[in-house]
């Protein structure tokens, strides 16, 4: 392993992520809001850091290997986490301690959305920027690392079979260049939040309001600069032009790149991940909303549709935002849409969950089990669109599978041994490890109540979901550190 090529790295990010606190600066000076010392103070220290770790390094260029890369993919997010914190706990408002602090930090830039902070309509700018900032760079980081860096490393989601599907992720990438294919998901991403940002706008939200809140909806993260989240601006239209693009940044982002540089739709037709999202999608709401009117939980029918609309792809694509409290709603309801987050949104998007493609393959293959027990003998292959999958792929998706649930029940049980009650502690795992923020019971609105060792396991299973949990699990083996 390359230590002094890994540490020149993690020097660099430190000095790129220190930039980072400029804009909240400037933020907080066009405001006048008087916290402007700690992004200049967390400006200075990580800028020192990141320099004083590159500098002793700085001449060393070897090629990583793939064992580098699974340490370098882990650090994007766990030590830009960490540094991440400092605004939030040098800042006199809100007062946060140490854990909180990495808490919001870490949920922000694992596009968890999950929160710890309340009174978000009185907090400065400033810090309201921040938070969404991170979130929007977590997610292009997601994007750039799933379809540019992972592949690499042969972990994921579609490049687990991209030489034997058709699509646009049957090459090792998009571009032949790593760097070019970086730019071009750049250029997709700043274009969808920039439209996202404009609608917003033009729907009626303030100019700074429009901003944040499309920085969390393109990165599928859920913060919002208010109590109420979009519940707030009490608006049909602005929760339906969250919909629209909650569900654009839950697909392929390959898929997005090639639609593009074709001028055609056909991509979307023909990929059958985007269309089991999206029956997904469509099955979830129909539900939530049906039951939304029969129950008479609102006061007319036009109201549990657009709620209900917005709640079943917000929670199914693991967004997160909110428009009332649906861990209130009636019935099954919570439960439904909790385990649709589950599920999530596609392979190489800013959404978190166990990612679509997954789920469409332990459905493919329960169903050929089943048909097995009828014919024994019979070679049925499980089929993505017109392509067979072969058996190894299928085999890592079981074992994806297996390693989320154990991980899962782990820190479910860390949890409730440490005094949350088990509703608390099952939708709060679920929420952190789908990346999806808010959760039932004690964590229905906010994480502030729960005792710090929950909020640090919480911290790992953001950091777990997000790096697709073999990435970071297989730093935990002993078998990675041999040489």
């Amino acid at each position: 392993m390359h230590l002094t090529t890994i540490q020149r790295i993690l020097g660099l990010l430190m000095m790129v992520f220190s930039t980072t606190m400029l804009p909240p600066m400037l933020v907080s000076w066009w405001y006048a809001d008087g916290a402007m010392a700690p992004f200049l103070t967390g400006f200075t220290l990580v800028l020192i850091a990141g320099f004083l770790f590159w500098l002793p390094v700085r001449g060393m260029r070897r090629e990583l290997r793939v064992r580098d890369g699974f340490v370098v993919v882990v650090m994007f997010w766990s030590v830009l986490g960490l540094v991440g914190a400092l605004p939030f706990y040098l800042s006199e408002q809100p007062l946060m301690s140490f854990t909180d602090a990495v808490f919001e930090s870490m949920s922000g830039l694992t596009t968890t959305g999950a929160t710890v902070l309340i009174g978000l309509d009185h907090l400065p700018p400033s810090i309201l920027f921040y938070r969404q900032e991170l979130q929007w760079l977590g997610g292009m980081g997601i994007v750039v690392l799933a379809v540019a860096v992972m592949p690499m490393l042969g972990v994921g989601g579609m490049q687990l079979f991209r030489a034997e599907t058709p699509g646009p992720m049957k090459d090792n990438k998009l571009t032949p260049r790593i760097t070019e294919t970086a730019k071009a998901l750049w250029y997709i991403y700043l274009s969808l939040t920039i439209a996202c940002a404009g609608a917003y706008w033009l729907a009626g939200m303030s100019g700074f309001d429009a901003i944040a809140h499309s920085f969390s909806t393109v990165a599928i993260g859920g913060f919002s600069t208010h109590d109420a989240s979009m519940g707030y601006f009490g608006s049909a239209l602005i929760e339906m032009i969250a919909v629209v693009f909650m569900v654009l940044a839950g697909m392929n982002f390959a898929l997005h790149f090639m639609a593009w540089r074709s001028l055609s739709l056909r991509p979307y037709l023909a990929d059958s991940e985007v269309k089991t999202y999206l029956i997904i999608l469509l099955l979830v709401s129909v539900v939530t909303v049906g039951y939304l009117y029969l129950t008479r939980t609102f006061a007319t029918g036009y109201e549990a549709l657009h709620h209900g609309l917005f709640q079943a792809v917000s929670i199914g694509t693991t967004t997160g935002f909110t428009t009332v409290a649906y861990s209130a709603w009636p019935g099954f309801l919570p439960v439904l849409l909790l385990f649709a987050s589950f599920i999530g949104a596609c392979a190489n998007s800013t959404g978190g969950g166990m990612k679509v493609i997954r789920f469409l393959l332990l459905l493919k293959q329960g169903l050929r089990e089943i048909t097995r027990l009828v014919h024994p003998n019979a070679q049925i292959p499980v089929k993505v669109g017109n392509k067979a999958v072969p058996d190894r792929v299928v085999e890592s998706v079981w074992g994806f599978f297996a390693a989320y649930v154990a991980s899962f029940a782990v820190m479910m049980l860390i949890l409730m041994a440490s005094g949350l009650d088990q509703v608390t502690a099952f939708s709060a795992v679920a929420a952190c490890i789908n990346n999806l923020g808010p959760g039932l019971g004690e964590v229905g609105a906010h994480y502030g109540s729960i005792n710090d060792l929950a909020k640090w396991v919480l911290c790992f299973a953001m950091l777990l979901g997000r790096l697709e949990i073999f990435t970071a699990l297989v730093l935990l083996t002993p078998a990675f550190w041999r040489r």
